[in-house]
């Protein structure tokens, strides 16, 4: 009888090896320094195996990014447990994300650092990637709006860092301690978020999450839950005061009286002029 031949491994299986040893020399040599013979020989293969299979450098470049920014998305939809409290949601998405981005640290220098410095092209596949992180935010902060809704006057709800009792903080009583009077036509406390503005706080909470996941996975110690919470106390808390009606506006003094009853009048009624929300 003749010798049993081995059998092959599956080009599915293959690739994703190749990706695996790209990923790892991209997030940690750059991708100008990243070459390829020192990924064939990190994925046990040949380099023209890899050029058969993912044709250059740049291709096999791209598709690191999609297969990590598609990972990166589903982990966060995933932890984010629908059907939970917008702000449980969102708790739950940031621990996913910064549990993600710790355990795999190549994978994230891939998204955060060199997809966004070296080309358009890359840089366009982290957008895409982002804009769909965003989203998904902006919903979780309207969701979270129209929970407000019906609270009744007197009602409280408050968040910590232990995130089994975590609520939106919006205490609810006399519109006087709220900042300002009733809004004719509703309930002292309606959230009024314009669209525009819901974006924009969207992003900033991405941006904040990015940010920060640099940071956790440069500090020792830092634990994914530390950083969710930390970016939960920072950014929830601020959102509850502005749902609950309590607005911040630059003091008299910073752009002129003129400018600062400007800002005002934008901000709406129950601004507050040159007072910041506490820290708690």
């Amino acid at each position: 009888m003749g010798a049993v031949k081995s059998k092959r491994m599956p080009r599915a299986v293959r690739e994703q090896q190749m990706l695996d040893a790209a990923v790892r020399t991209f997030g940690r040599r750059g991708y100008t320094a990243a070459s390829m013979d020192e990924i064939a020989e990190l994925a046990g293969v040949s380099k023209p195996l890899v050029y058969l299979y993912l044709n250059s450098k740049e291709e096999l470049f791209t598709a690191c990014i999609r297969r990590e920014a598609t990972a990166l998305v589903e982990a966060v939809r995933a932890g984010a447990g629908p059907g939970l409290p917008a702000d449980r949601q969102l708790w739950s998405g940031l621990t996913a994300f910064f549990t993600h981005t710790a355990r795999h640290p190549d994978a994230w220098a891939v998204l955060h650092l060199q997809a966004r410095t070296h080309g358009e092209v890359f840089a366009a596949e982290v957008a895409t990637m982002r804009a769909e992180v965003v989203a998904f935010v902006t919903e979780l902060i309207l969701a979270a709006a129209r929970e407000a809704l019906p609270q009744a006057p007197g009602s409280s709800t408050e968040f910590s860092t232990s995130p089994p009792s975590s609520r939106l903080r919006s205490n609810r009583g006399d519109p006087r301690e709220q900042g300002g009077p009733p809004r004719a036509g509703g309930t002292p406390m309606d959230p009024d978020l314009p669209a525009g503005e819901v974006s924009g706080l969207a992003e900033a909470l991405v941006g904040a999450a990015e940010a920060l996941a640099d940071w956790a996975n440069a500090t020792p110690g830092v634990t994914a839950r530390q950083a969710a919470a930390t970016l939960m106390n920072f950014s929830w808390e601020g959102l509850g005061d502005l749902m609950a009606g309590r607005r911040w506006s630059p003091p008299d003094d910073a752009d002129g009286a003129e400018g600062a009853e400007g800002s005002a009048a934008d901000a709406g009624p129950v601004a507050h002029a040159g007072r910041t929300s506490p820290v708690r």
